[in-house]
């Protein structure tokens, strides 16, 4: 069957869909300006947006790719299943058990009281971890009744104080433990999280050099006697990941593929298995990747599609029942449904 037809239809879709986001950050531009002050404000480097673009294949290889495939934007959220492969990096070497406390391996950054000593690695990757804090000034009560399109609907008004849960038993959205999770795993690590992924990851699946993980201008610890920059799980209040969608693709197809790439084990099948396992209170979820659990999200795609998801129209997609791995940046997310499902159309 010819694919690049009814594919063409579905890209077509996608460019005449794209986000109502200012191409300029100094326009009408990110997701920092919905929060309470003094927090409605960026703390790291951002830079303007392309186009909608993207890259569709099957079984690993590219069917089609549109846009400004090469080019380099910030991927938000996506960055959080980032965190979630330095994590398989850490556990395929002994360094991290999942239901482990973190204060236990980690004293003296954030997690000794008597809240947040019962905080595991497990309830970071699955957002449940309920940790109270300031992370880089930025306190955790700023993503408080956060409301997302595709997550349970919260009750309050964002930025909000509510009291709070026993780790493990609440799910909330919540950037501030991400970069809390971040700033662990830096810590764990020894180094610089960029170095560990270029070394462990980016290197390993072929990505090019032109990707970059930035952090808050402010945002630097000390470690081993040198100044080491922590950086975010997303672009909230700015840096994160800027990476080109065939970066973003051949990062994805690795999940597709348990972890294999060139022969290679990048990560374990069981890391991977675990980070596609839905969180018993949020099945929607595993580690910080969204799960399509009953169809609750995208109708178009099977119960087994995951993706990583981010503000401003950012999603790298798996569709394993079709061996697909789409990724498109820049649409309008309420009409992500209707292009994912022009897309499984044309394999079908």
């Amino acid at each position: 069957m010819n694919k690049l037809k009814p594919l063409d239809s579905a890209i077509q879709f996608a460019i005449d869909h794209e986000v109502g986001w200012s191409r300029d950050p100094n326009g009408v531009w990110g997701v920092h300006q919905d929060d309470p002050p003094p927090w409605n404000r960026l703390f790291g480097p951002v830079h303007g947006r392309g186009g909608v673009s993207g890259v569709i294949a099957q079984a690993g290889s590219t069917i089609a790719q549109f846009g400004e495939p090469d080019r380099c934007d910030l991927t938000f959220s996506v960055a959080k299943a980032y965190l979630a492969l330095l994590a398989g990096v850490a556990y395929d070497r002994d360094l991290l058990k999942p239901d482990q406390p973190i204060a236990e391996v980690l004293p003296g950054i954030g997690f000794d009281d008597d809240h947040n000593r019962l905080i595991t690695w497990r309830h970071l990757l699955q957002q449940t971890s309920e940790w109270e804090g300031h992370c880089f000034d930025i306190p955790d009560q700023v993503d408080h009744y956060r409301s997302l399109a595709f997550a349970p609907v919260t009750a309050g008004k964002k930025g909000t104080k509510r009291k709070l849960h026993t780790p493990g038993s609440y799910w909330e959205y919540n950037d501030v433990r991400i970069n809390q999770l971040s700033l662990a795993l830096l810590h764990l690590f020894g180094k610089s999280l960029p170095e560990v992924f270029k070394q462990h990851i980016a290197q390993p699946c072929g990505l090019s050099d032109n990707w970059r993980w930035t952090g808050y201008d402010h945002a630097w610890v000390e470690l081993n006697g040198q100044m080491v920059q922590s950086v975010p799980g997303g672009s909230h209040w700015g840096g994160g990941v800027s990476i080109s969608a065939h970066d973003q693709f051949k990062l994805t197809q690795m999940l597709l593929t348990n972890g294999v790439v060139s022969g290679q084990q990048v990560l374990s099948k069981d890391w991977i298995d675990q980070m596609r396992t839905p969180c018993a209170i949020a099945p929607f979820y595993g580690y910080l990747i969204w799960l399509n659990d009953q169809q609750r999200i995208f109708r178009s795609l099977s119960p087994h599609a995951y993706f990583g998801m981010g503000a401003g129209g950012h999603f790298s997609l798996v569709e394993p029942d079709l061996e697909l791995v789409v990724i498109v940046r820049w649409i309008d997310s309420s009409q992500a449904d209707e292009f994912f499902a022009r897309v499984v159309q044309a394999f079908k």
